[in-house]
């Protein structure tokens, strides 16, 4: 309990260090990219321990910490921006051109990590259910999930092009108080690095500590890797998004809530399914439970709905936090 404490405290500073660098970046270069670097430094802890577990070969809590780690930025993130941004404001605005975009590649994502499931479910042994630790489904699906996992690492390469370079003004909205420290993009870069550094290792002594606690309280390793590991893997975002949604800043909290679930789906879920086939007992399939695939597409039309007007307010944060509260109790009871 200490160790889980103390980690646990130790995440805030460091977060809070990798907000400050992403808002000096994005003061000297836009949300865009200061979002894209929050959500790849962000998210590095997260594929850490997933690759651990990958090894371990706890195959299904890997897939379950993906589909929590895309709900709860989804849901979680936006939701608590939106509702601590949105307090005192009658509402606030954000790009509706930039976000229909990022929505529309987590659609694009969300029926490419359908498939495999569909797939085996007509062909195979059917899905997985959510208590299971690893299910081994054969070369058919497995190969299935390698092509899939290519074509979504292309199109994450390309739509980094699209929102960087061929249309980074949809991404990179002028602020009219940009509040900079005057740190350099190294500083900021540096001081980013060694952020994201620190909260992948106290996650890691995090989630080792909670798995040890949950076998007294009786969690299953499904909830852990869905709502847990996911909320302790994606602690960096959930603050810093906060915190920018507080400043009236929506355009970077709305990219680093829906860019992480992006970059979760589209490269983070790729690169471990390539990389099972060099680590782990066997390789992973992107074959998700129902829980998991209710989940991931109710989540994502969510996000579309929520974001279709470009503007948001603080009882559309509570929606989404309700919406996530919904869920966790279903995993919960799964």
């Amino acid at each position: 309990m200490v160790v889980f404490a103390v980690s646990a405290l130790g995440i805030i500073p460091t977060a809070a260090l990798m907000g400050r660098a992403t808002e000096e970046l994005a003061a000297r270069s836009g949300p865009g990219i200061g979002g894209l670097l929050n959500v790849t430094f962000g998210n590095a802890p997260e594929l850490i321990i997933a690759l651990f577990a990958l090894e371990k070969g706890l195959q299904e809590v890997v897939k379950a910490s993906i589909v929590g780690s895309i709900i709860g930025n989804i849901l979680l993130v936006m939701g608590a921006a939106m509702l601590a941004g949105g307090l005192g404001r009658k509402k606030q605005v954000f790009s509706r051109t930039g976000a229909a975009i990022q929505s529309s590649m987590l659609m694009l994502a969300a029926a490419a990590l359908v498939m495999p499931a569909i797939f085996e479910l007509v062909e195979g042994k059917g899905l997985p259910r959510p208590g299971a630790e690893a299910v081994h489904y054969g070369g058919t699906v497995e190969h299935l999930s390698l092509a899939v996992a290519i074509v979504l690492i292309i199109t994450y390469g390309l739509g980094l092009v699209f929102s960087l370079k061929t249309h980074r003004d949809i991404f990179n909205p002028e602020y009219e108080d940009e509040d900079s420290w005057g740190w350099s993009t190294r500083t900021s870069v540096i001081a980013l690095a060694i952020a994201g550094v620190l909260v992948g290792v106290m996650s890691e002594v995090l989630v080792g500590s909670i798995t040890e606690a949950s076998k007294s309280v009786g969690l299953s390793e499904f909830f852990i890797g869905v709502i847990v590991v996911a909320i302790v893997g994606n602690a960096a975002e959930h603050w810093v998004a906060v915190l920018v949604a507080m400043k009236n800043k929506m355009d970077l909290a709305v990219n680093i809530a829906i860019g992480s679930s992006g970059q979760v789906a589209l490269f983070v879920a790729p690169i471990l399914v390539i990389a099972s086939f060099f680590i782990g007992p066997y390789p992973l399939a992107l074959v998700f439970n129902g829980f998991e695939l209710g989940g991931i597409l109710l989540a994502i039309m969510i996000a579309n709905y929520v974001t279709n007007d470009g503007e948001s307010t603080w009882f559309e944060g509570v929606q989404l936090l309700a919406v996530y509260v919904v869920f966790g109790l279903a995993f919960y009871f799964a």
